[in-house]
């Protein structure tokens, strides 16, 4: 038993922010048909540092987020392409797209179109900047929505800004923002029977993650402040220098500071006034990082972690994305699963993150090849092999 089984949705998202969304929804068991352009598909299979992959239209950024999907190529511009998504509409309780405004109301297939065809069906656009206002219908790109949002003016230090994240996590969070969003209106379907449609905005989606920043001015009206590394909850917290490289140590209680000064053979650091309370210790963070440098520079980072969590202090070494993705605490979880892909071999992919007790999902089939499951569905739908053989030469699917 899965927790979407039975619920058919038609994905007709590329690249990043709708492919997340819908590969969770699959995750967790729904049947996501990926509906892509003939011939082409969703540029993500063109996407990736492996060219050979690229030319297969199997792109690792594609493989990234399309496990146990479907494939259906549609030409939706021609009425043929639009009647079979009519159809399929009939037989669909999600449909996900990401074009930009005013395009699927041109096609003839909004969610007011759709609605007719389908009164329960579940209708999420995802854009940029959503559907309405002064900047919807303007082109938008992660680094673009990361530079409008404030993300970039907050990163880096006065050496360094704007300083954006280093991977797409505008597209990333809005995937996860239209995946709950839809979950929470198949919930709402569930107990009323009724449809609706959902407007979801890479913009409105990253702004409420920097929650604690906005506050502070939204609220207390202080601007932030470039701290690179640092915490600007507390001191000290953030990065620090050791013998071998760095440590993150994150000793944001009072408790936890005493602590530190303890373990770091510095407990006369603990009544001195610059450093003896939270926010002194806050503002005179640059006095007191060398002094506790000083003492990390004595010894590793693994004997300082090891020391630092023993006595209940938040510490931990800033490893590499190889050494990250291998970690024996990600292998127990069951993070990253492996997966054949035949005509490339075994796939890594990210499973689904969150541990359910009675209904698990999980990668159970590889990203789809282009097209491979048009004819089955055509066949679904009704269709004969020959009606699918002409609209194969017509270039419809």
């Amino acid at each position: 038993m899965k927790i979407l089984s039975g619920i058919r949705v038609l994905d007709l998202t590329n690249v990043l922010a709708g492919p997340f969304a819908t590969m969770h929804l699959a995750l967790l068991g729904a049947e996501v048909i990926k509906i892509e352009r003939p011939g082409e598909g969703d540029l993500a299979r063109r996407l990736g540092n492996v060219p050979e992959l690229n030319d297969k239209l199997m792109g690792t950024s594609f493989l990234a987020q399309n496990a146990n999907k479907k494939s259906l190529t549609l030409n939706l511009k021609a009425p043929e392409g639009r009647e079979i998504f009519k159809k399929l509409t009939e037989t669909a309780d999600v449909v996900v797209e990401n074009f930009r405004p005013g395009v699927m109301e041109r096609l003839g297939l909004s969610y007011n179109h759709l609605s007719e065809i389908n009164p329960q069906i579940i209708y999420c656009a995802i854009s940029g900047f959503g559907q309405t206002g002064p900047d919807s219908m303007k082109p938008a790109y992660d680094q673009i929505i990361q530079g409008l949002s404030g993300v970039m003016a907050i990163n880096g230090d006065e050496r360094l800004n704007p300083l954006r994240c280093g991977f797409p996590v505008c597209d990333t969070v809005g995937g996860l923002n239209a995946a709950f969003s839809i979950l929470g209106a198949l919930f709402h379907r569930e107990r009323t029977g009724q449809g609706q449609s959902i407007d979801v905005a890479l913009l409105d989606s990253i702004m409420p993650l920097m929650g604690w920043v906005a506050a502070n001015l939204l609220i207390g009206g202080k601007q932030p402040q470039l701290l690179g590394n640092d915490n600007f909850t507390a001191a000290p917290s953030g990065t620090f220098l050791t013998k071998d490289g760095y440590i993150n140590i994150a000793a944001n209680k009072q408790e936890q500071w005493e602590a530190v000064a303890d373990v770091l053979g510095v407990p006369e650091l603990k009544t001195d006034p610059r450093f003896q309370q939270r926010d002194a210790r806050k503002k005179n963070r640059k006095e007191l990082t060398p002094l506790l440098e000083t003492k990390l520079k004595e010894n590793s980072t693994k004997h300082w972690v090891d020391a630092l969590n023993v006595k209940g202090i938040p510490s931990g070494e800033i490893l590499s994305l190889e050494a990250a993705l291998q970690a024996s605490q990600i292998q127990h979880r069951q993070t990253i699963r492996s997966i054949h892909k035949e005509g490339i071999g075994i796939l890594k992919l990210f499973d689904l993150t969150a541990k359910f007790e009675k209904t698990p999902g999980a990668v159970e089939s590889p990203p789809p090849d282009l097209s491979a499951h048009t004819d089955d569905i055509l066949h679904e739908l009704g269709y004969s092999p020959t009606e699918t053989e002409a609209f194969k030469k017509a270039k419809i699917v």
